[in-house]
């Protein structure tokens, strides 16, 4: 019976080292890197207005730096980039497949803007 406890003792005392090893710890340098490139983006995204960017060159530079902010955000502070690849996908792909389709849909209403244009044109 002594013996069973001692070694429930001695289990017991290396329990917090190996929940100490498993736990994540990030160290603080990788958070003030994300926390600089996260203000670099940002000021990014103020200088756009700052020069009057205008039209699609405005949009894009917006949205490129938004997404790199939001990827940032995910990838670190939500602890993405330390998950398994399947639950990545089942994240990331639902949206990326959105955007393909909201491109395919700018496409097609581009031409079906143009095929009105030219038949109410002619049909006047």
């Amino acid at each position: 019976m002594a013996h069973a406890t001692i070694a429930h003792a001695e289990t017991a005392a290396h329990a917090p080292a190996a929940t100490q090893e498993h736990g994540q710890q990030h160290p603080i340098k990788l958070y003030l890197v994300v926390w600089g490139w996260l203000f670099v983006l940002s000021t990014f995204s103020y200088l756009v207005d700052y020069f009057h960017l205008q039209g699609l060159l405005r949009w894009t530079l917006i949205l490129l730096f938004m997404m790199l902010k939001a990827g940032l955000i995910v990838a670190v502070f939500m602890h993405m980039a330390w998950e398994r690849l399947a639950l990545i996908y089942a994240i990331l792909l639902p949206p990326l497949l959105l955007l393909v389709f909201v491109g395919i849909m700018v496409f097609e209403s581009n031409y079906t803007l143009l095929m009105r244009v030219l038949n109410f044109a002619l049909g006047s």
